[in-house]
């Protein structure tokens, strides 16, 4: 008899497998020659590492993955703030969010302070960003680098570590932990994006946000989402909620998950890149492939904390 988390992580495999076998065979019919085609089979690829470094950490527990999502964190932060053009004199504030709020933030989530976790960011850690900032004593431009710093960390930081702290709930019926939850939430949120961009690159004609982000269609936005949200509703067991329940939060994760894009997306076209990064190859950066994340992760948290846990 298999564990929620144990379906959730075969039924992963599958899909990958399944995913491997089909991009390979589109290549072989189409041609080594398609830029498209082997985008999308490198893609594929660096899913099965992502997977084989993400699963080993939720099986070890809520520590392994918070130590996964600080790292995450630093890793986008860091890819956010290299593409920002930060003004020398914000060096002790990007220094003070990188040695203290990141890790404050994870260590809240290490020990479950909820209270403090919620507030300490968005409160303390943006006005403290903006103090630090002064010490340099420049004025130029003093309000667009203090809300770019603040932003980088609300999203990369704030954003994420709400994913992590998912352990931190208490849900009857569920097992400590919530590993099957997290699971879940990544898996919809995450099939969310490549079903999307499938859809969009069969069947994609009118584009959601021309200027924006060219590549998003409604095809693929209604396409891909539906999709998600069927497969969000067909393991509905392995989490708190019913059927319905599970689509309507699948839905959330689908709406949330597209503004994140395409805010990222952007904030990308204002400062002249096409990828955050190209540490993942097919990808871009590590942001790239969580800023679905960073957007829906706080939403879903408060909302299954509100209605599910005690």
């Amino acid at each position: 008899m298999h564990t929620p988390v144990q379906t959730l992580m075969l039924g992963i495999v599958g899909f990958l497998a399944t995913a491997t076998l089909v991009g390979r065979l589109i290549r072989w019919r189409v041609g080594a020659d398609s830029a498209v085609v082997n985008n999308l089979v490198q893609r594929i690829d660096a899913w099965w590492a992502m997977v084989a470094v993400a699963v080993p950490c939720v099986l070890l527990g809520p520590h392994a993955t918070t130590i996964l999502y600080a790292a995450l964190s630093a890793l986008a932060l860091r890819e956010f703030l290299a593409q920002a053009a930060l003004h020398p004199a914000d060096r002790p504030a990007v220094a003070a969010a990188f040695a203290i709020g990141l890790p404050l933030q994870y260590a809240l989530v290490w020990v479950g302070w909820y209270g403090l976790f919620a507030i300490f960011l968005p409160v303390y850690g943006c006005f403290v960003l903006a103090a630090v900032t002064t010490v340099g004593q420049d004025c130029d431009r003093f309000l667009e680098r203090v809300a770019r710093l603040q932003f980088g960390v609300m999203t990369c930081v704030y954003g994420l570590s709400h994913a992590a702290a998912l352990a931190m709930l208490e849900i009857p019926g569920s097992r400590p932990g919530n590993a099957a939850l997290l699971v879940w939430f990544l898996l919809v949120a995450q099939l969310s994006d490549v079903l999307q961009y499938i859809c969009g690159k069969l069947f994609g004609r009118r584009a959601v946000a021309p200027v924006l982000s060219p590549n998003k269609t409604w095809e693929g936005l209604v396409g891909g989402g539906a999709l998600a949200c069927a497969v969000g509703m067909a393991l509905h067991g392995c989490t708190p909620f019913a059927a319905w329940q599970a689509g309507a939060f699948a839905l959330l994760l689908v709406v949330a998950g597209f503004f994140g894009g395409l805010v990222l997306s952007a904030i990308k076209r204002s400062v002249g890149v096409k990828d955050w990064g190209s540490s993942i190859p097919g990808h871009g950066g590590v942001l790239d492939r969580l800023d679905s994340i960073a957007f829906s992760a706080p939403i879903f948290f408060h909302l299954v904390r509100f209605w599910f846990a005690n």
